[in-house]
């Protein structure tokens, strides 16, 4: 499984009361030590940005990177205000299993989902059939079929969207 990290909420450094923050060392390596995973696996990071900074050229490198990756299992960690454009943008790669996730609190901090959205997308890419995915706080989602509502603070599904 290759695990290519972008930045997003999952590795941001708060910095004072104003939340300020910027994109730091990504947190994965250490979420999984800390769990034990042993399993073989690959971790790239590829950006360090907000989502919502995040341009149609990052979202080429991130599809190019997919489609020139040997692992057919890609997990990909995302900012979450434009992880459903990322992972649109990665549709028609049938031979492939791509899951986004990322946090709604950072991993830094005591009280995240981070870790669990880390493992629950790991379990999800080796499991999943070929597709785009989106796994979050315990949901699987078709790319094609949701959205994220912020008042809420969660992924929801919609309407599948038909091709074309």
């Amino acid at each position: 499984m290759l695990i290519l990290t972008t930045g997003g909420t999952i590795d941001k450094v708060y910095f004072d009361a104003l939340s300020r923050f910027q994109i730091g060392d990504s947190m994965v390596p250490a979420i999984l030590q800390e769990a034990n995973v042993t399993s073989p696996l690959r971790i790239e990071t590829l950006l360090r940005k907000d989502s919502l900074d995040l341009t149609d050229e990052d979202r080429a490198l991130i599809r190019e990177t997919v489609i020139a990756a040997d692992e057919q299992r890609v997990l990909i960690t995302h900012g979450t205000d434009t992880m459903v454009t990322t992972a649109l943008s990665l549709l028609g790669l049938e031979e492939k299993t791509i899951v986004l996730t990322g946090a709604l609190q950072p991993a830094r901090l005591k009280s995240t989902d981070a870790a669990f959205n880390l493992g629950f997308a790991m379990a999800t890419a080796r499991l999943a059939p070929a597709g785009v995915w989106i796994a979050m706080n315990g949901e699987v989602f078709d790319a094609r079929a949701v959205v994220k509502d912020r008042e809420a603070g969660e992924f929801v599904r919609t309407e599948p969207m038909t091709p074309g």
